[in-house]
């Protein structure tokens, strides 16, 4: 009986979130705050001080992978993706159950991770090589494919920390690829680089599962490369494993709206160090929250936001995409004309009209980002989905062939042929 490659038990992950207390008004409140210090401490660590409270990252994750297996990791921003790749790379431990790997590992978690920045990519291939286990004459061995692939030639001496990060990415990723790990673990760090060189990586990872025979765990928003590249897929949702299966059907699961009857609101937090940001983006389906929309109706976005420092210029755009993680349409207003506020505002309220989007049924997803006239701040990924759903737009009895993601409403105009109609009139007159 073969071993699985990755064994995991009932883990959890624990981490306290620590609130803040009133600022002190006055001196005296301050030299009791002072006096406390000891004693809030010592309840911190007994974990009886209630300005603390235990945010469980993971709990009861359990899954067994084989070997071979390529398997994508799916969820919202916060459902527990990094955490699990980080205990199963060894970088934290689990507060609770256990991990099993079976073989060597290769992580490739977020720019920086494993490189020493003051060493040449030269340099740094070796060191990984020999933190992954490898003798120097095997790291030899695969030393001009590891820098082709990552096309550094001319940079190879340098040192990396003046490497831009697509450089950084695409050498850390060919070094984890190409010295001969039994488990690969790559996360959405690969959306640094480019197109071409992420269809590389993919491609990679294909060839490295298929021929052989390693064991790929990915983690990306990009759910055609999930559907693509995986033949299973694991969702998490809240730190916890809600569905387990093969990559199309864990996909649909996660895009499908979690209250298909409901009226939908997502709410966000705001991203450390940004200026402005999404509080809250709601759909609007005929003019009523909704997150089930019949064919032809009319779409409109409506986005909260709060800013650092008060604006009249906000920039807002999103990316309408299908089930296939295919972008279907894009929008934002730093392209076409655009109202602004009569005078600077801390809070606002943005309404986006898309009239009524030639859809068919099938489930879509929105992407959004928000920004000023300078760069853009909050970027939420594929963080609101609902589902078009069947309608005789035309009292035909009948809907269109769902052999796309789209119709289009077209204009049909029939002429016969000249010498067909020539012909008619000889007729009449004869």
């Amino acid at each position: 009986m073969t071993l699985p490659a990755i064994q995991v038990d009932n883990i959890g992950k624990v981490y306290q979130i620590a609130h803040q207390a009133a600022p002190s008004n006055s001196f005296r409140e301050a030299l009791t705050a002072m006096a406390k210090a000891p004693f809030r401490r010592f309840r911190q660590l007994r974990g009886t001080d209630d300005t603390t409270e235990d945010f469980w990252a993971l709990r009861n994750v359990s899954f067994e992978i084989d070997r071979g297996d390529v398997v994508g990791i799916i969820g919202r921003n916060g459902a527990g993706k990094s955490t699990l790749l980080k205990i199963l790379s060894r970088i934290v431990e689990p507060t609770e159950g256990q991990a099993t790997l079976r073989g060597r590992i290769a992580s490739l978690l977020e720019v920086g991770t494993g490189f020493h920045p003051e060493l040449s990519g030269r340099e740094n291939i070796y060191l990984n090589g020999s933190i992954l286990g490898m003798r120097k004459r095997e790291i030899d061995a695969k030393f001009d494919n590891i820098v082709e692939f990552a096309e550094i030639q001319r940079f190879l001496d340098t040192p990396v920390k003046r490497y831009s990060s697509g450089m950084y990415v695409r050498l850390a990723f060919a070094v984890a690829a190409h010295l001969d790990p039994e488990i690969l673990v790559v996360d959405e760090v690969l959306a640094v680089g480019d197109a071409e060189f992420q269809k590389r990586c993919l491609g990679k990872m294909q060839d490295l599962a298929s021929g052989g025979g390693r064991t790929v765990l990915f983690v990306s928003h990009n759910m055609a490369a999930i559907r693509t590249l995986c033949s299973k897929g694991i969702l998490l949702r809240g730190g916890r494993v809600e569905m387990l299966g093969t990559s199309d059907a864990v996909v649909d699961g996660y895009l499908a709206p979690t209250s298909a009857r409901e009226p939908v609101s997502v709410r966000f937090k705001r991203p450390s160090e940004a200026r402005i940001w999404m509080t809250q983006v709601s759909l609007n389906v005929d003019g009523e929250l909704s997150t089930t929309a019949p064919m032809g109706a009319s779409l409109s976005l409506t986005v909260e936001f709060d800013t650092q420092t008060p604006l009249r210029h906000p920039r807002f755009g999103y990316i309408l995409q299908s089930s296939s993680g295919e972008r279907l349409l894009n929008s934002n207003n730093r392209f076409q004309p655009s109202p602004s506020f009569e005078r600077p505002v801390s809070q606002g309220v943005i309404e986006c009209d898309l009239g009524a989007p030639p859809l068919l049924p099938g489930y879509y997803t929105f992407s959004f980002w928000l920004g000023d006239t300078e760069r853009d701040h909050h970027v939420e990924l594929e963080s609101l989905s609902f589902e078009i759903i069947e309608r005789d737009l035309w009292g035909l009895g009948k809907t269109p062939l769902r052999v796309s993601s789209m119709w289009w409403p077209t204009t049909y105009r029939f002429h016969a042929p000249r010498e067909n109609v020539l012909q008619s009139e000889d007729l009449r007159v004869g």
